[in-house]
């Protein structure tokens, strides 16, 4: 019975460290800038979507691995307990893993690439890859400086849709930018929300994280206005006629958000409680962007 009980525990560990939710940020700016491009191409190059689809989430598979090893050398990780480094306890492994999961997701961008004749697409996740290095990785860690929200928002927000459009369209307009601000700031907020519960290990290891330098409860408050912004903005691009009507689908995720916001407005200065915030803003940011595509893409029928 301890036996079960200790695999059952550490079955949760490696459910933690590995973050299946956490690959709706790779599918959902794939999905809106392609359901944005079928608006304008009244078809879907499913090839080239879920060639893209694997490819991304090969690249988050990346990013979070390698997260893993460059928190453990600052310590900030020490007592994370569902970190994949801590669990294996071989950041090395860990470390080539990761680099082989980027490689796996460039050749899969590259294969766009070569199908389109275009350097577009990967020149664009290349340079997303840069910036997520640039989040957690050495000499830069600019995570470290509070600046990962806006890494966050412009690599999965504008830079991760303008690339999924243009996969699709092979051109360029302004279409797609709206719908990459909505998406870009419910991404930036699962980050936002990921701080709540570790400002003691951020302080300790010298991270200046956006929680640590508001506060929680100032904190709380920008949760508020962020999140309601999500919903505001479609409805303002709904009255200007950027967006479809049936892009007010969105409305329905708003109890994610009511949720969300509320649950962290209460217990945002008791980590014990509100460190799963994250997978509340990380359901938000999946049905929010699954039903503002959908908007998109019930255009065309």
């Amino acid at each position: 019975m301890v036996t079960s009980s200790v695999e059952v525990s550490k079955n949760k560990l490696w459910l933690a460290a590995i973050k299946p939710p956490m690959y709706s940020v790779a599918i959902i700016p794939i999905w809106v800038g392609t359901a944005v491009a079928a608006v304008e191409t009244s078809i879907i190059n499913w090839g080239i979507f879920s060639t893209f689809l694997i490819s991304a989430i090969l690249i988050i598979a990346w990013l979070n691995l390698s997260n893993d090893v460059f928190d453990s050398e600052t310590g900030i990780d020490k007592n994370k307990a569902h970190s994949v480094v801590n669990l294996t306890g071989n950041k090395a492994l860990i470390f080539w893993l990761s680099n082989l999961l980027l490689t796996a997701g460039i050749l899969g961008i590259l294969a766009i690439t070569w199908w389109q004749k275009d350097p577009t697409v990967v020149a664009i996740i290349i340079l997303c890859c840069i910036l997520g290095y640039s989040y957690q990785g050495p000499p830069f860690r600019l995570g470290y400086q509070g600046l990962g929200e806006i890494i966050c928002f412009v690599t999965f927000g504008p830079m991760a849709v303008a690339a999924a459009y243009y996969s699709q369209t092979q051109t360029w307009s302004i279409n797609f930018v709206p719908a990459s601000i909505i998406i870009g700031i419910t991404t930036s907020i699962i980050l936002f929300c990921s701080h709540f519960h570790q400002v003691e290990d951020d302080l300790a290891a010298g991270k200046r994280s956006p929680i640590v330098r508001l506060g929680t409860k100032t904190g709380s408050w920008v949760l508020i206005c962020f999140g309601s912004s999500v919903y505001a903005l479609t409805s303002l691009f709904v009255i200007l006629g950027i967006f479809p009507v049936l892009t007010l689908l969105i409305m329905l995720s708003l109890p994610f958000a009511i949720q969300l916001c509320w649950h962290v407005y209460q217990h945002h200065d008791q980590p014990e409680k509100v460190s799963n915030c994250k997978f509340i803003a990380v359901a938000m940011h999946f049905w929010s962007g699954l039903l503002l595509g959908l908007g998109f893409v019930l255009l065309n029928w």
